[in-house]
């Protein structure tokens, strides 16, 4: 299992050891132990560009994930390891994100980590109708605390 964690962004301090560590934790939580993630950090500016490219949406968002393949088609404790794709997190709106929230910004960026791990798993909320998000709340529970 290899975890790459890209900062690209300057504003906000990024702990890639932690980082790296819940998203180890996340995929073995799923089933996942062996698969090689790359997270990389970024301004609003950078995840607006990207999302109006590859999302045709014009505006920043706090997480994008981009899977490698078609990874609904895989089975749950592949023994090979495999390359599950990206995920891009906007510093800045999980800033903005966690001062709503009133929680800490470690703490929005652990809960973004998570949504985008899942992505990259096959997950969709927008058509899974709920189990998602009740899987992220489970593990949300049990790596968050």
């Amino acid at each position: 299992m290899a975890i790459e964690v890209v900062n690209r962004q300057r504003s906000w301090r990024i702990d890639s050891q932690r980082i790296a560590d819940l998203a180890t934790a996340t995929l073995r939580a799923v089933g996942r132990p062996l698969a090689d993630v790359t997270i990389g950090f970024v301004s609003d500016r950078t995840i607006r560009r990207m999302n109006k490219q590859f999302r045709d949406y014009d505006r920043a968002t706090d997480v994008l994930s981009f899977p490698a393949t078609n990874n609904s088609e895989q089975t749950v404790g592949n023994p090979v390891s495999e390359f599950l794709g990206d995920i891009v997190i906007s510093a800045e709106t999980a800033s903005r994100q966690a001062d709503e929230a009133g929680h800490s910004l470690e703490r929005e960026i652990d809960e973004l980590l998570i949504h985008g791990v899942l992505h990259l798993c096959g997950h969709d909320h927008e058509s899974d109708h709920g189990e998602m998000n009740r899987l992220e709340l489970r593990l949300r529970r049990k790596l968050l605390g």
